[in-house]
This record gives structure tokens, sequence and C-alpha cells, in this order.
């Protein structure tokens, strides 16, 4: 009875996951003026070191977005940019994914090298 009571519980919730909103996700990347590092159309960053990210993944992008969030605390899955950290902090997953469904439909000249 327990398992059968579990299993509905687990597939009824399988629908509540976010659908990810380019629209918002526009929305937020103006609101935090990512142009201003990562340049027009984000794919034309204001500095070499700076990555272009139209076109990219959109796992990647949330997950770098989560990294950053995440910050150096954790040796394991953070990333240390004190920029970037700073601007992440105020975004949940939802405007995370939100902004990687935004960012990943820009037109860009991201390749993948193999």
């Amino acid at each position: 009875m327990k398992f059968a009571l579990i299993t509905v519980i687990l597939l009824s919730s399988i629908g509540l996951a976010h659908a990810a909103s380019a629209d918002k996700g526009r929305a937020l990347v103006e609101k935090a003026n990512c142009a201003s590092c990562h340049g027009a159309g984000l794919n034309a960053p204001i500095l070499p070191a700076y990555p272009k990210l139209a076109g990219q993944y959109p796992d990647y992008l949330y997950y770098a977005l989560k990294a950053y969030k995440v910050g150096n605390g954790n040796a394991q899955y953070g990333r240390n940019n004190a920029i970037m950290g700073s601007q992440v902090q105020s975004f949940s997953d939802a405007d995370m994914q939100d902004i990687a469904a935004y960012i990943s439909k820009l037109p860009g000249n991201f390749v993948v090298k193999k």
C-alpha cells in the first residue's frame, strides 16, 4: 500500500516541473544588463576573457549559472567569479532556466570543436 501511494505521488508530481520561458528570460537578461559584459546579442563580449553566450546549450547555461550561485564554497560544483556570483544571487532556479532558454535561442556563432 505504501509503495502504491508513493508511486502515485511521484507520478503526479512529474507535470509540476518548470517549463522554461524565453520571454521571461529575456526580461531577466535585460534587467541584469548581461550585455554590458557579454556584448550585443550576448555574442560580442567586451573582453576576450568573457564568453560568447548566444546559441549555447540551455542545460550548460543553466548549470553554469547555478554553479556561479553556489560559488567557491563547493569545490566540486561551484564557480568562483565575483561579478557573476553577485549577478545570479537574486535568481531562482526557475529564473535561471528562463535565462538559459532565452540565451540558447539567440543567434550566435557558437561552435563545438571536435
